[in-house]
């Protein structure tokens, strides 16, 4: 027997109706390509976006076309976002750090037929235009003195604002229903080990995943919250969190390509954020930027939650927040192909009463899982690992929005229970907690036992005078591999080889200790802001290590 309930799809657009209806006035700041603040609401946002899902008809965009955006976080790229969407038409947002050979694969594997741009990706896009056949148009997401200005030599170019000039506001028009497990976005991986994988989300599965990321368990998106997406709005639909404001009535504040340390400190400051989320190297250029002026964060900031997410955060960068900013750093994790939220790091109501070292004990962890999620540690035959906290294994997910098949492959990604390997080597512990061990490409292997790099690059980043460190492992006559820590001075400081492993000591097991310290002026990174160990390995790979 069936239920007699309505049968309405899960579609995006949905979200834009709800924020136009129940929160028109809520604000969506802009810190725009040029330079301004720029200042809209939902309802001139949502009517914006109806305008140009009429242009983009205009244009030949319907179900199922690939529309793309080569954009940083902004009012425009948001408008997008809706519209695109909201047509049935898939929102292909493309990662501008990608190398140029990588842009030009996933363009051509996706088959875009239009991409959007900011101005300042005009260069690339004329160096790189011959090589995207599928692409019939091009739009620069500026307004038009910006663009008769620049006008970068593009075939079958315009402003972006030229969409708007020939299609007025038509009160009769409506969002298109279909099919909620319809394709709307797609996300391709960084490409660090071969081409990019492209991952395509359906609106069932954002709509999901939008639920859960806005409980307060979870990221915690609500009508008196201000959100900060320093996370880009092409990594991942920017975990989510723009479809959680639109059904929650959050203001958003869009920091554009403005993501230096001062930038985001006075946007925090100016805008009253509550929520931030970003990768850990822009929350070290914040630090950077209160430490050299002196600043006192928690006097001028409202920051409840920083939520950190791409590759760990130390432990330093946990107390640091507490302490300066009354902060709490709210570890998640998850991944491209888990659209991305996974696990969150929220604390229980036993630890109400722990010391703050112990609570920064627990937020050291990467989280439990969301509802929706489930997650397993499997051995290398597939069994099972007991959740006690002790035994690691291959960290394996289920769920409605986690990835089944890549784009355009046929190879199913999923073990005999359904579930998918995301490449890490993780513990569980009683209560749910992940921690994750490492990246299965990246843990070392020393003497027949485990040595995690994320927890040495944890201690090592809270040695004085360190502002970056990375560990990778080299060949060993003896114990097959060692690991080597990389190291980035913060500016001025006089620290050496000997202070970093005198700091260490008592900090990690002794056997853990590295073989040998060097010093760089910068550490790779992937086209999200991960520390590239790729090619860090092929930088040292003829590094000996001290007998």
């Amino acid at each position: 027997m069936l239920g007699q309930m309505q049968d309405k799809p899960l579609l995006i657009s949905s979200l834009l109706e709800h924020a136009e209806r129940f929160h028109p006035n809520v604000e969506i700041v802009t810190k725009t390509v040029e330079g301004p603040i720029h200042r809209c609401n939902w309802r001139e946002l949502g009517e914006r976006s109806r305008r140009l899902a009429i242009a983009l008809q205009k244009q030949g965009v319907k179900h199922g076309s690939m529309v793309a955006t080569l954009a940083t976080n902004t009012y425009r790229h948001l408008e997008l976002y809706f519209a695109v969407m909201g047509l049935g038409a898939v929102l292909h947002t493309i990662n501008p750090r990608l190398s140029p050979e990588h842009l030009e694969y996933i363009v051509n594997h996706a088959e875009d037929e239009i991409l959007f741009f900011d101005l300042p990706f005009a260069p690339l896009i004329e160096k790189l235009q011959s090589r995207f056949p599928t692409v019939r148009r091009f739009y620069a997401l500026a307004n038009q003195d910006s663009v008769e200005t620049a006008a970068p030599a593009i075939r079958d170019f315009a402003g972006y604002e030229t969409l708007f000039d020939d299609t007025p506001a038509d009160p009769s028009f409506t969002w298109p229903q279909f099919d909620e497990r319809s394709a709307s976005t797609l996300c391709y991986t960084s490409g660090t080990t071969g081409n990019p994988k492209g991952v395509l989300y359906s609106h069932r599965s954002t709509v999901l995943h939008n639920h859960v990321i806005s409980l307060s368990d979870s990221l915690g998106s609500s009508a008196d919250a201000t959100i900060l997406l320093v996370v880009p709005l092409f990594h991942v639909n920017a975990w989510g969190l723009p479809y959680a404001a639109a059904m929650t009535g959050a203001k958003l504040v869009l920091p554009g390509p403005h993501l230096d340390g001062k930038s985001i400190y006075d946007l925090l400051r100016d805008e009253r954020v509550t929520l931030a989320a970003g990768v850990p190297t822009i929350w070290q250029m914040l630090f950077q930027h209160v430490d050299a002026n002196g600043l006192k964060p928690r006097e001028d900031l409202c920051l409840k939650d920083a939520v950190v997410g791409g590759s760990a955060a130390p432990r330093m960068m946990i107390e640091r927040f507490d302490r300066d900013f009354g902060t709490f750093l709210l570890h998640a994790w998850g991944m491209t192909e888990m659209s991305p939220l996974g696990v969150v790091c929220r604390l229980l109501p036993k630890h109400a009463d722990l010391s703050p070292s112990q609570r920064y004990d627990i937020q050291m962890k990467q989280g439990r899982a969301v509802y929706g999620v489930q997650i397993k540690i499997v051995d290398d035959d597939g069994q099972r690992q007991p959740h006690d906290g002790k035994a690691s294994g291959k960290l394996m997910v289920s769920g409605p929005w986690i990835i089944g098949r890549y784009f355009k492959g046929d190879d199913n990604l999923l073990d005999s229970e359904g579930f998918f390997d995301t490449g890490d080597i993780a513990t569980i512990d009683e209560d749910g907690y992940v921690t994750l061990v490492d990246r299965s490409k990246d843990v070392i292997k020393s003497g027949g036992e485990w040595i995690s790099s994320i927890d040495l690059e944890n201690a090592a980043v809270g040695c004085p005078g360190i502002a970056m460190a990375a560990v990778i492992a080299l060949p060993h006559p003896k114990w097959q591999e060692r690991p080597l820590l990389i190291c980035v001075k913060k500016p001025g400081a006089e620290v050496d080889k000997a202070a970093v492993l005198a700091y260490l000591d008592g900090k990690i097991a002794k056997w853990w200790t590295p073989d040998d310290v060097v010093f760089v002026e910068s550490l790779p990174l992937t086209a999200t802001g991960k520390i590239y160990k790729l090619g860090l390995r092929q930088v040292f790979k003829d590094h000996e290590l001290p007998a």
